[in-house]
């Protein structure tokens, strides 16, 4: 087929997380499955995770919490899943009636949500935020006292259990993620004498969970290493390989060059020529990225048919996603997240 395929390892992905929950021990591992996964496809991560023992998801919003809910059948009462996003008050009931994990950063929100619980007469299950510098959503250090009183009176009541405290780290320095580390323990400390220490303490996402042992609380919140994503100018990951390869075929031949059916209508960003891809004769250039198809340099014997590996895992030439990313100045996940639904998704490994 010409049309271009994204071709998943399910061993390679088991591997990763086999890898990083050795890495993070004895933190648990929340696999983050935001954005349907990397690009990944939602169904085929969980199920894929889930059979490796994972038991907790963060999957950013509340819909995606509710799909995997519902296509965890038999498994559904053994796992945890994490929405963090701010939601509207239809979210939130759907989120109380699924079981939801609700990460929680305003007062506002946390009034909503409250609200909702007692309306309904559900026990909202909430990690607070707490602001520890990022100032990514979260309560100010200045709030924390009082919104603890608040949360402890409505867990009296029945409509509220506070399961987790957690943040986000800026990661711009370690000394700057030191002292998030003392805004964070600190809230820890008011939550717990003021009740039961949470279960579920998370500060850390990929990077500080890999690098920054001292930083990981009882859960780590991980997506990006799972899928073999190294982060943006960061190093390889010992251990860690691509779950995912894009691959195109050569659809024509001319001037001494090969055109492969992939261009940036599908997702592939335009400003990428001049980056290595895979051929069959080893690494050759974009020469120009166009809206339905890309022109690659040429080999010796080249052929309509033959196969260009945009990314993967580097065994025929080609770059990795964070290298490719690393060009125009973002990250790993955008270059698989940008991916349309032209590009079709191939299982493979299981």
């Amino acid at each position: 087929m010409s049309r271009p395929v994204l071709r998943i390892r399910t061993d390679r992905f088991l591997a990763n997380i086999a890898a990083v929950r050795e890495r993070i021990a004895p933190s648990e591992l929340m696999l983050v499955v935001k954005d349907q996964a990397y690009g990944h496809g939602l169904a085929w991560a969980v199920e894929s995770a889930v059979r490796a023992g994972v038991s907790r998801f963060g999957s950013y919003d509340i819909s995606s919490g509710v799909e995997i809910r519902k296509m965890l059948g038999a498994d559904a009462h053994r796992v945890r899943i994490f929405a963090w996003a701010t939601s509207t008050d239809e979210e939130i009931d759907q989120a109380l009636s699924h079981d939801i994990d609700l990460g929680v950063g305003t007062a506002e929100y946390l009034g909503r949500v409250l609200d909702r619980a007692e309306a309904r007469g559900i026990t909202a299950r909430i990690h607070l935020k707490i602001d520890t510098g990022l100032h990514r959503n979260g309560l100010l250090p200045t709030e924390w006292p009082d919104t603890i009183e608040r949360v402890r009176a409505a867990e009296a009541a029945g409509h509220a259990a506070l399961v987790g405290i957690w943040s986000h780290l800026a990661e711009a320095s370690d000394a700057e993620d030191d002292d998030a580390r003392e805004v964070f323990l600190t809230a820890v400390s008011v939550a717990s004498q003021a009740g039961a220490t949470p279960e579920a303490l998370h500060l850390t996402a990929s990077a500080a969970s890999w690098w920054r042992p001292e930083l990981r609380g009882t859960v780590s919140r991980i997506g990006a290493f799972c899928y073999g994503i190294r982060s943006a100018d960061g190093p390889d990951l010992e251990g860690i390989l691509p779950v995912s390869e894009l691959i195109a075929t050569v659809v024509d031949v001319a001037g001494g060059d090969a055109m492969i059916g992939l261009g940036s209508f599908d997702g592939l960003p335009s400003t990428l020529t001049g980056a290595s891809v895979g051929t069959p004769a080893g690494a050759r250039e974009l020469r120009r990225v166009g809206e339905t198809s890309t022109l690659v340099a040429g080999w010796p014997g080249m052929a309509v048919g033959d196969q260009v590996h945009v990314f993967g895992a580097g065994d025929r030439g080609e770059s990795s996603a964070t290298t490719l990313a690393e060009r125009i100045d973002t990250v790993g996940e955008e270059i698989l997240t940008r991916l349309t639904p032209f590009v079709r998704r191939e299982i493979v490994g299981e």
